[in-house]
């Protein structure tokens, strides 16, 4: 006969059992079968009048370019997205607009330049997803994006490194050193605080 503690015991066995092998909630994707945050501007696409809300906000500016079916792009979404103190840091500093590498909604440069989303992505050499190109705040001059970037992230980084590399924007040490140094560094200082850091996860 099963009694009541064997049938709890059991119970809660199952939910642990399915806590361990629950997958991710999947990121919710539009309507070009993109990934999307909540936090991603919903613009005309002007990247001039973008950067400058963003600005007036207090907040550096991001593009992210992504494209239908990218594994990596998933991977940033449903890993590093999900994880509240990564995505917290970005909606509260950063404001951020999405591209498809292979769209056709009209876009305009920091130039002036309209053209196509993919005609962008050729125009600042994005090749491969995810891209995401990193501005400063200000009145931004009239010059094509590729020339106004303080960063870019080429390419799916570690939740460790994505992070790291959104507070290297923050912070504006793109003035005084690169991205390597900032890491080793910031790695360094929390070791000699005692944290265990995992750069790989």
């Amino acid at each position: 006969m099963i009694n009541r503690r064997v049938l709890l015991g059991a119970s809660a066995a199952m939910l642990a059992a399915g806590a361990l092998t629950r997958r991710p909630l999947a990121a919710q994707l539009n309507d070009d079968g993109l990934h999307v945050q909540p936090w991603f501007m919903d613009t005309f696409l002007d990247l001039r009048d973008d950067l400058n809300e963003a600005g007036a906000a207090g907040k550096n500016f991001a593009v992210f370019f992504e494209q239908r079916g990218c594994p990596y792009c998933r991977e940033m979404h449903e890993v590093n997205l999900v994880r509240p103190e990564i995505a917290d840091y970005i909606g509260e500093n950063f404001a951020a607009v999405q591209l498809n590498l292979w769209g056709s909604r009209a876009v305009t440069d920091f130039d002036g330049e309209e053209m196509e989303e993919r005609q962008l992505a050729r125009k600042w050499g994005v090749n491969f997803t995810p891209t995401i190109s990193f501005f400063a705040m200000g009145e931004p001059e009239q010059k094509p994006g590729r020339d106004l970037e303080v960063a870019r992230m080429p390419g799916y980084f570690k939740p460790f490194h994505f992070l790291s590399m959104f507070e290297f924007v923050r912070e504006g040490r793109y003035k005084d050193t690169d991205f390597q140094r900032f890491l080793q560094d910031k790695v360094q200082k929390l070791e000699a605080e005692g944290v265990k850091v995992d750069i790989w996860n």
